[in-house]
């Protein structure tokens, strides 16, 4: 297929649709004060479990991937140039934050979340009590309806350190639509 030639104006036209990949690993440990771990948060929802990420901001690997997936569908920084761990204001940081900011910079591109398919990579504790409640909350920091956002719960089968539950892993993609003028988009 031959490549589409760019606009008069010298720029390539935007795309109706671009695709974002995006992956987090966080270690897991005992939960302060045992360990270095924080609670576990997924998708935004606190997990009853004696293990949390050790992480700089709240440790949400669901958030991050799909940060990163949005920010990556634009061909922006990642979450860890945008936020840093090395700066002291993202200290136990609500990774929604972070989501919120890499949606509202898509918004100024002309872009808008269209759907998101997730995978969680976790032995234990099992995610399938929490799919529903999970999904409401990325439909809800996405601005989608809760059919357009999916989640799955994988184990690793106790192999490396996610199936001997030492590990969290999750990869998000996403799709991005061109928005209209009208709904507020961009170009």
């Amino acid at each position: 297929m031959p490549a589409t030639p760019p606009a008069e104006s010298g720029h390539d036209p935007l795309p109706p649709l671009r695709v974002g990949h995006g992956y987090d690993l966080h270690r897991l440990d005992l939960i302060a004060p045992a360990g270095p771990g924080r609670p576990l948060i997924v998708g935004g929802i606190r997990l009853e479990h004696d293990r949390g990420p050790v992480a700089h901001s709240d440790g949400d690997a669901l958030l991050h991937a799909v940060t990163d997936a949005v920010l990556g569908s634009l061909s922006l920084p990642d979450i860890g140039e945008l936020f840093p761990d090395t700066d002291p204001a993202h200290e136990s940081g609500d990774s929604a934050r972070f989501l919120a900011e890499a949606v509202r910079l898509a918004s100024e591109r002309g872009y808008a979340p269209s759907n998101l398919d997730a995978t969680v990579i976790l032995e234990r504790p099992r995610l399938k009590a929490h799919k529903a409640e999970i999904r409401a909350n990325l439909a809800r920091l996405l601005g989608l309806s809760v059919d357009r956002v999916n989640v799955k719960g994988k184990t690793h089968e106790r192999v490396d350190a996610v199936g001997e539950g030492r590990a969290i892993e999750v990869h998000a993609v996403v799709v991005m639509a061109r928005c209209s003028r009208a709904e507020g988009g961009g170009p």
